[in-house]
């Protein structure tokens, strides 16, 4: 499922700063209602979007700079399997 990935802040830093509490924002890219909020942290996030897509070295440490500048990014048009939003909790038997 293609999904937009929208960070918020949800703390202090912790470790000196390595380490940012976010609230993401997962809403699916086609335009219909769905949007779901997960508690994580910016090194969570950036773990599962190198392990479970496709997206390039480049995207990725384009999206971490922007996570570090201002923890409010964006990555649009994501693809994430149905295992993977089920595992976080998006999809609810």
């Amino acid at each position: 499922m293609r999904v937009n990935l929208i960070t918020h802040p949800a703390g202090r830093s912790q470790s000196g700063g390595e380490t940012i509490p976010l609230s993401l924002t997962i809403r699916p890219a086609c335009g219909l209602p769905g949007d779901y909020e997960l508690p994580t942290d910016s090194a969570a996030l950036l773990q599962l979007l190198r392990q479970q897509t496709d997206l390039s070295a480049d995207v990725l440490q384009r999206f971490e700079k922007s996570l570090r500048a201002t923890p409010s990014a964006r990555l649009l048009g994501v693809e994430l399997s149905d295992r993977v939003l089920t595992d976080i909790g998006y999809f609810i038997d």
